[in-house]
């Protein structure tokens, strides 16, 4: 199962300002999910159980907390001899103050040298920011079995939605004729997951030749992929099936905690033969008080609750004094709802403190609170 033959490469660079002031102090792929983890363990351990010894973590952006959290690669079990987890910033300056990855394809170009250590016949390229679980080994097998020069992670969605999407129309056999960029009139429902697998020889000449195009975008989508096509070069696409969420909104984030309270959700948790592994906290097991009311929540270790928590998704630490609410709401770690206060349809980031009293968050609300900041309660 170990794969010698194929290099990860994350980009977890993103800015993820969609998220507001969850990602205020820390990168998009840094952020928590589900109770315990981080948004960035998906990948990785993704990797881990796909055989792919050695991976490499694009970071730039408010890099400081995921690059520590990362470079302990023992965490998804890369820390043997010939394995690791390698945190890569940006190395070109593109101004006297910062480091930057001008693209997605820029991001790969820098790290040229670093792959090359290597020497993989394939590049895997992931996105650090989205949930699922998925066996890259798979894809792989259809890759060589294809004689592909590019293989493309595709997952149907909604035709309403496609436009939000890079959209590949492909032939009968899968393979990719045309890719389009968040077309207005979508011609399939077939959305780029933003993974891919290159023959690393073929791309890194790629590569090569857009880093020196001044016009080009230095983007895998806008230009590498596109130029792929008018090359002729084999380009195919691999069907995903099961659960996978882009979590760039306040919204998608909540929706995704939510999945995890749905029991036919196929994102299980508890699989423990493709398991998704994370930072061991040190905390008491979770507190259930007396008069405390639960149902159908996911409730995390070091959690306290006295009050009455309904289809909620708590991460640790959080806590819920009596007489409060928890409704249709997501408590970041360390969250603190007080006496009497009510929360619904909200996601109340990291650490803040809802007063005694409060009403954030509202059931008929058309998107999600996000709370962010400390609401005062009752004097």
């Amino acid at each position: 199962m170990k794969h010698n033959d194929m290099l990860a490469m994350i980009l977890a660079g993103g800015r993820g300002s969609r998220l507001h002031d969850l990602t205020n102090k820390v990168a998009k792929p840094a952020v928590s999910y589900g109770g315990k983890y981080k948004i960035i363990d998906f990948p990785i351990s993704n990797c881990a159980n796909s055989g792919i010894d050695v991976v490499g973590v694009l970071t730039q952006y408010e890099s400081v907390i995921l690059n520590s959290y990362v470079a302990a690669g023992g965490r998804w079990g890369l820390d043997a001899k010939d394995s690791g987890v390698y945190v890569l910033p940006p190395r070109e300056k593109a101004d006297a103050n910062l480091d930057v990855y001008r693209g997605t394809a820029d991001a790969i170009s820098q790290n040229i040298d670093f792959i090359d250590t290597f020497n993989p016949e394939y590049l895997l390229v992931l996105s650090g920011d989205h949930i699922y679980k998925m066996d890259y080994d798979k894809m792989l097998n259809y890759h060589k079995e294809n004689g592909a020069d590019a293989t493309i992670a595709v997952i149907e969605v909604p035709m309403k939605e496609a436009s939000r999407f890079g959209i590949m129309n492909t032939d009968e056999n899968g393979q990719i004729v045309e890719f389009e960029e968040k077309p207005p009139q979508p011609k399939s429902n077939l959305a780029s997951m933003g993974i891919y697998i290159f023959s690393w020889k073929l791309l890194r000449k790629m590569l090569i030749a857009d880093m020196k195009n001044t016009e080009s975008n230095h983007d895998f989508g806008k230009d590498i992929i596109p130029a792929l096509l008018n090359d002729g070069r084999k380009l195919m696409a691999y069907k995903f099936k099961g659960y996978w969420k882009d979590v760039g909104t306040i919204d998608s984030l909540w929706e995704a905690n939510m999945d995890l309270l749905d029991k036919k959700s196929p994102l299980d948790m508890g699989d423990s033969s493709w398991k998704i592994y994370t930072e061991d906290t040190n905390s008491l097991p979770q507190y259930i008080g007396a008069e405390a009311e639960i149902s159908n929540a996911y409730i995390t270790q070091g959690c306290v609750i006295e009050g009455q928590v309904k289809n909620s998704v708590l991460f640790t630490g959080a806590r819920v004094a009596a007489g409060a609410k928890v409704i249709d709401s997501v408590l970041m770690p360390g969250a603190i709802v007080e006496e009497g206060a009510v929360v619904t349809r909200a996601l109340v980031a990291d650490g803040i403190k809802i007063g005694s009293g409060a009403v954030v968050g509202d059931a008929n609300s058309e998107n999600i609170e996000l709370v962010a900041k400390r609401v005062k309660g009752e004097e």
